[in-house]
């Protein structure tokens, strides 16, 4: 196994596992929170894919999938065309209301098959290209990509906790 292919595999076990998290959710599903001040799957799912979509769109020096494919038009959410969630407060999450699970993954999906088109050329001297000297030491593309998937599985994983709390309510 390459490291090309172990990153193509981290980024689909984050898609295989949003998908099955908001599969069969319907909108108020999807904005539960388990108390007010608590992040939704759509606000967390939306927030993932976003900084997936930021972080691999700067490395990748392409324009983000968001405003590339207008899926912030889609979304039609209260935010700048660059948020990608990072501070958000209660009111920002209660504001991100989906009309379905189809649009988040079908989001998700899009930032998907660039992230791994573009991970699958990488090759191991490719990831220890720096790519934020602001950090001490220096930020490399390896340590971004993976910053991102440990990140998404995080966010990924909240998200199976709510649905699962959801479930047990019914």
């Amino acid at each position: 196994m390459t490291s090309a292919d172990l990153l193509t595999d981290a980024f689909a076990r984050i898609r295989e596992s949003v998908r099955g998290t908001v599969e069969g959710l319907t909108p108020n599903q999807l904005a539960f929170r388990v108390e007010p001040a608590a992040n939704s799957i759509a606000w967390l799912v939306w927030h993932l894919t976003r900084v997936q979509d930021d972080h691999v769109s700067e490395v990748a020096h392409a324009e983000q999938i968001w405003t590339e494919q207008d899926w912030m038009s889609r979304f039609a959410l209260p935010f700048e065309a660059f948020d990608t969630g990072y501070g958000h407060s209660a009111q920002d999450v209660a504001a991100t209301e989906v009309s379905s699970g189809k649009l988040l993954t079908g989001y998700l999906d899009a930032v998907h098959n660039r992230t791994t088109r573009y991970v699958g050329g990488l090759t191991d001297a490719d990831l220890d290209r720096v790519v934020d000297s602001a950090w001490d030491p220096p930020v490399t593309l390896g340590v971004r990509l993976v910053s991102v998937i440990a990140d998404d599985l995080e966010h990924a994983g909240q998200a199976a906790y709510i649905r699962g709390v959801l479930e047990r309510q019914s």
